[in-house]
């Protein structure tokens, strides 16, 4: 059987000397040199994810993985630990935020099933539950280290048993802002108070005591910073671990993962501390307004596409950001050339 050390023992760097063939036929077409800015960078990182100059995003698709949080005991989010399965069924029908905006964008949606605290007896979501919930990391460890390695693998099949060129990070699970602010403090040393947010909107009380929880279970369980699945396990979450795993597999298969928003960064930064070649597979498609997640782009290295003032989570900021990678892949490729508009350069000198 496969190890998550196995797979990352398959990831390889990126080429750079790709890049050369890419930029001589973007500064050919028909504008400034450098003039569409991040719409080139966009190419860029297509190109050296897919391991070509010649860049696709024709298939598209969105993970969103839904799992529950023990941590919701301690009264950290404003609304109940049964919505996460209603909105796992919003999904199924196609009703919410990520299914519209990724039916603009035209990716597919595919929900999976990764830690829902009640059995999910509907058509169509993906069943890959690990455990009905984590565990109270402010009691103990939110799970164990077997669950925390099987989260990632899960996501690292996910990813491997489906075709894509494009693949978008997404998550539902009421609670989950504040185990990913815990693995986040604990893998940075940034103190929970600076990177800690309002989540589904709570109260000034309530935002203190979330801080305070987090602190708490940090204390508690002492996740060592080294060793980032030891992090997952003692205070993360399941689908944390499994959009870690989906940024793996989709750098197995040389393709591009767009990482969402606070939730899916908490993931991406478990899978570049497993692997720090991972950088150059994924891009951050948003910055959340959620508190602290610009640090979270900082460390990682990573400028977000877009600041739309977003904290929703399920893909959306991943859905929208496929939109611009899909006009940047199109001008690439369908943008005249100098030469062939018979339009004149820029005079030398």
């Amino acid at each position: 059987m496969n190890s998550i050390d196995h797979y990352l023992e398959k990831i390889t760097p990126v080429d750079r000397s790709i890049l050369k063939t890419l930029q001589k036929r973007l500064d050919a077409q028909t504008k400034p040199l450098g003039s569409l800015g991040r719409l080139e960078e966009l190419c860029r990182q297509l190109a050296l994810a897919q391991g070509s100059p010649d860049i696709t995003c024709e298939k598209k698709m969105i993970f969103t993985l839904a799992s529950d949080h023990g941590v919701v005991e301690e009264g950290v989010s404003a609304y109940p630990q049964s919505v996460t399965a209603q909105m796992v069924a919003n999904f199924l029908q196609g009703g919410a935020a990520v299914n519209v905006l990724a039916r603009h964008a035209g990716a597919a949606v595919v929900v999976v099933d990764v830690g829902v605290a009640t059995e999910l007896k509907m058509s169509g979501v993906l069943d890959r539950k690990i455990a009905f919930g984590t565990a109270n990391f402010a009691k103990g460890p939110a799970m164990s280290r077997e669950q925390a390695e099987t989260a990632i693998m899960t996501g690292i099949e996910l990813a491997l048993n489906h075709e894509f060129d494009l693949l978008g990070t997404g998550d539902m699970g009421i609670g989950n802002t504040t185990p990913s602010a815990a693995v986040v403090s604990v893998l940075t040393g940034i103190d929970p108070e600076r990177i800690t947010g309002r989540g589904t909107g709570i109260d000034d009380g309530t935002l203190r005591k979330k801080v305070e929880v987090i602190r708490h279970g940090i204390a508690r369980n002492n996740p060592d910073p080294r060793d980032p699945v030891d992090v997952l396990a003692k205070v993360g979450g399941f689908e944390i671990g499994g959009i870690a795993g989906l940024i793996i597999g989709t750098a197995l298969k040389r393709k591009l993962a767009v990482v969402d928003g606070f939730i899916s960064t908490a993931g991406a930064m478990i899978a570049s501390n497993l692997n720090r070649e991972l950088a150059d597979y994924f891009l951050l498609s948003h910055l959340s307004a959620e508190k602290g997640h610009g640090l979270f782009a900082e460390y990682l290295g990573k400028r977000p596409i877009l600041d739309l003032g977003m904290r929703l989570g399920e893909g959306t900021g991943a859905a929208l950001a496929m939109e611009l990678i899909d006009a940047a892949v199109r001008l690439y490729h369908d943008m005249a050339s100098f030469e062939q508009a018979g339009v004149d350069r820029k005079k030398e000198g």
